[in-house]
């Protein structure tokens, strides 16, 4: 079953730009600027990787950011994340980015988009696979992030834009007061794909339907408390970016034998296989693939119902999409 998932060819639609950096490149920027606390010894990250909470993990996930201080280490750390999806055979990648840490550090915007544009275009050519954007507000840094993340969106946006979206803690953080933002994205033919009901209810992704127009869910899978909630989603087409590794190492759910993914699943609702923050929590997509098999009973035929769900669920051109399905069909 790993070597059929590892020759799937597969979407991911929730994985995060910083959150992919692997040992070796978190390592290589830690060497570049060593007045971090981040070691520059890949197999020092692992513990350092070792989160106690939610709000452990967005400590420790700032501090890689605070890695990205040029535009260089912008560029770095997009190819090779390119390169470490395409191994994995992932074809297509929606990756969200954060620009505003970024902008926010001293990057400027120009150069940040111009550092991710570049790098994907040399990741397509060198490794193969296509690469589109989210950018998503860190909804910690509030209302003046958001205004940043929109204008870096509209003003700067290249085609590879295709979603808008809201990440950080969700504790906190009301969905409703970015309804303005998502608004003018959606207005401007952007996506919506907010994050909710990952550490929080289900009213967080009622929040995110109701007042941001959201067309996927990141996370979500507090849905699975609320019966009516899922009947929803299924009856609206709403597809949740479901990371189940994630979800346990930042204990959001118990364990993975306790996690919500198989009551999603008998209710309908659309699902995609995501691994959010990969390297940080010890994953891969691939493995997130062998979790779902087993929670939900998956023999071949199901790994790639649920690998044209995710294409299905993307927003890639239809092309695209019509070419993923045929070489997901021919798989194996």
């Amino acid at each position: 079953m790993h070597e059929f998932i590892a020759a799937l060819p597969k979407a991911e639609l929730h994985v995060h730009h910083v959150g992919s950096a692997s040992p070796e490149t978190v390592a290589e920027l830690a060497s570049r600027h060593t007045d971090s606390p981040v070691p520059a010894d890949p197999e020092a990250l692992a513990e350092y990787f070792t989160f106690t909470d939610f709000a452990h993990f967005i400590e420790v996930y700032l501090s890689v950011v605070d890695l990205l201080r040029t535009p260089e280490d912008i560029w770095t750390l997009t190819h090779e994340v390119g390169r470490d999806l395409a191994a994995q055979n992932v074809r297509y990648a929606e990756l969200t980015m954060t620009p505003y840490t970024s902008i926010v550090r001293g990057i400027p915007a120009e150069a940040y988009v111009e550092a991710i544009e570049d790098a994907r275009q040399a990741a397509e050519r060198d490794f193969g696979v296509a690469l589109q954007w989210i950018f998503d507000i860190p909804g910690e840094s509030g209302i003046p992030a958001a205004d940043v993340t929109l204008d870096t969106a509209l003003r700067l946006g290249p085609g590879s834009l295709v979603g808008f979206g809201l990440g950080g803690p969700e504790i906190g953080v009301p969905r409703p007061q970015f309804a303005p933002h998502f608004e003018r994205a959606k207005a401007a033919g952007l996506h919506s794909v907010p994050h909710a009901g990952e550490s929080t209810g289900p009213e967080s992704i009622r929040d995110s339907l109701d007042h941001l127009g959201a067309e996927r869910i990141g996370h979500g899978i507090a849905a699975a408390q609320d019966p009516a909630l899922m009947e929803r989603l299924v009856a609206e087409g709403v597809a949740l970016e479901v990371c189940p590794t994630s979800n346990v190492r930042t204990r959001s759910v118990p364990s993975l034998a306790e996690h919500p993914l198989p009551v999603l699943v008998e209710a309908g609702v659309t699902v995609t296989i995501n691994s959010d923050d990969p390297p940080m929590f010890g994953t891969t997509l691939n493995e997130e693939y062998a979790v779902a098999a087993d929670l939900l009973g998956l023999d071949e035929e199901g790994l790639r119902a649920l690998a044209i769900a995710a294409v299905d669920a993307s927003f890639a051109s239809d092309s695209m999409k019509a070419h993923l399905r045929e070489e997901i069909s021919a798989a194996g």
